[in-house]
């Protein structure tokens, strides 16, 4: 990432984080700047995840660590990020209409992880998200092992988890990423 990429991407977060005081009320943007710019990992991770519709936003503290947590905050699943199926096992499992790819492994490129159920819903705390989508979320090894994965959406004003083969793929269905730094 060059300076002015830097500089854009900086100027992006800040004007969100601004903007979204109540997701964030404890924190001060020097802060952030400064883990993120001493961070070319997280740095790289948050390009990325801005890039693909995410809009990234700090969401709190990891309370054990003291890292800073951010979430993808865009109102919908991000845009780059749908039409994918769980993981490699169900993308190799598909014999045809293959989805362009997974959400473990394009999560795992990113730098990020899936959210679980439970920051799935602490994400709902702090705003609506997945009104019209839907976002796939870590599974239980033992869930998946059936086959299945799951998925979360706010629909009728409720948060609900949702289960699916873990192939299937939808325009709507995406993932949220996780990031601590």
């Amino acid at each position: 990432m060059n300076a002015k990429e830097h500089d854009l991407l900086l100027d992006t977060l800040r004007a969100r984080f601004e903007k979204n005081m109540r997701r964030h009320p404890d924190l001060a943007w020097p802060e952030v700047a400064a883990r993120i710019s001493a961070s070319p990992r997280a740095l790289a991770s948050l390009s990325a995840m801005e890039a693909s519709g995410g809009e990234p936003d700090v969401i709190g503290r990891d309370e054990e660590s003291g890292s800073l947590v951010f979430c993808d905050c865009s109102p919908e699943t991000p845009s780059g990020r749908r039409s994918i199926c769980y993981d490699r096992a169900a993308l190799d499992a598909r014999k045809e209409n293959k989805p362009r790819g997974c959400a473990e492994e394009m999560a795992a490129e990113m730098g990020i992880t899936l959210l679980t159920e439970e920051q799935y819903r602490a994400l709902q705390q702090l705003g609506e998200f997945d009104r019209k989508t839907s976002s796939w979320i870590a599974t239980p090894p033992d869930l998946r092992a059936l086959g299945g994965a799951l998925f979360c959406d706010r629909r009728y004003g409720r948060v609900f988890t949702y289960h699916n083969g873990a192939e299937s793929y939808y325009a709507a269905r995406g993932f949220r990423g996780l990031l601590t730094v």
